[in-house]
C-alpha cells in the first residue's frame, strides 16, 4: 500500500490539489489521505468549496508521498510550527516530498529546501531564497533528490503524472484519466503553451 498525504490547509487552491489527486488515487494500492491538524471540513481559497480532512497529521506520521498545494494563505501556514515539524518528521521516511505552486514556500519554511533548487508560483519564487533554497524561475518541475517542486496548476498535474510513472510505471501514468484526456497537438502548435499566458515567466 502506498500512502499519499495531501496537506489540506484552510485557503488552499483547489486545482493545485484536485488534479494531482485524480491522477494519484488511481495508482494500485494507493491510500489517499487529506491531512490537517484535525479531521473535518476545510474551506478552499474560493470560500465556497469545502474538502474534508480525512485524517489528522498525528494519525499520518509516515506517508510514502507528501503533497503540499499552493494557495493565498501559504504565508500564514509557513509560520505554523506544528505543521512544519510534521513535515520535517514525515519527510525523513517519505519516498517523495512534493509541492505545487506556492506550496513550496511551506516546504522551504520547514527547512526542506535549504541548499536545494526549487520552483514555485512565479510570484513566490523569490520568497524561496529567504529560506536558503535556490530559486528556479524557468523550470516547471524541479527535482532535487527526493523533493520535487512544481510551478503552477498545469505543472502540478504534470508532476502527478511523473510521480505515477515513477511509482506505477509509465503505462499506469498513461492510463490516468487526466493523461488520456490530452489530445495530441502538432509540434508547431504553441496555443496551449503556458509560456504564452499568465505570469511573466509563463506560469
Amino acid at each position: 500500500m502506498t500512502q499519499i498525504a495531501f496537506v489540506t490547509y484552510p485557503g488552499f487552491t483547489a486545482l493545485d490539489m484536485i488534479g494531482p489527486y485524480e491522477v494519484l488515487r488511481n495508482l494500485p494500492g494507493a491510500e489517499v489521505r487529506f491531512v490537517w491538524h484535525e479531521t473535518g471540513p476545510i474551506t478552499a481559497d474560493s470560500g465556497v468549496l469545502v474538502v474534508g480532512a480525512t485524517h489528522s497529521l498525528a494519525e499520518t506520521p509516515s506517508p510514502d508521498v507528501i503533497l503540499v498545494p499552493g494557495g493565498p494563505s501559504t504565508p500564514v501556514h509557513a509560520r505554523d510550527e506544528a505543521l512544519l515539524e510534521w513535515l520535517r518528521r514525515a519527510h525523513q521516511t517519505a519516498k517523495w516530498t512534493t509541492s505545487v505552486c506556492s506550496g513550496s514556500v511551506i516546504l522551504a519554511a520547514a527547512g526542506l529546501l535549504e541548499g536545494r533548487r526549487a520552483t514555485s508560483h512565479w510570484l513566490t519564487v523569490p520568497a524561496l531564497k529567504a529560506f536558503g533554497a535556490i530559486p528556479v524561475a524557468d523550470e516547471r518541475i524541479v527535482r532535487q533528490d527526493d523533493v520535487v517542486t512544481s510551478a503552477g496548476v498545469s505543472a502540478g498535474l504534470d508532476l502527478a503524472l511523473w510521480l505515477a510513472a515513477e511509482m506505477g510505471g509509465e503505462g499506469r501514468a498513461k492510463a490516468s484519466p487526466c493523461e488520456r484526456s490530452k489530445a495530441p497537438l502538432p509540434r508547431t502548435c504553441d496555443c496551449c503553451d503556458p509560456s504564452n499566458h499568465a505570469g511573466p515567466d509563463g506560469r
